[in-house]
């Protein structure tokens, strides 16, 4: 399954789902079916300590995990 931006126009939240082509998606934040899709920015893997930090900063920003080893996220629940 393809992962998605979506941002939400009845709540205006920006959040990431993955989807299913005959899948309509669900707002995380109130519910609504009322999504548009969004073009999904990529970004190369760094290997650098610095890069990693850095994603890992946005991920948390962004409030999501993502970003995080199975380790760091079993850590962090």
């Amino acid at each position: 399954m393809p992962l998605f931006d979506f941002h939400c126009t009845a709540c205006e939240a920006d959040f990431e789902q993955l989807v299913r082509g005959d899948t309509v998606p669900v707002c995380k934040h109130c519910g609504s079916t009322a999504v548009e899709r969004r073009v999904s920015l990529t970004s190369a893997q760094g290997t650098a300590k610095a890069t990693i930090a850095a994603g890992r900063r946005l991920a948390a920003s962004q409030g999501h995990l993502s970003n995080y080893s199975k380790a760091d996220r079993a850590r962090a629940k």
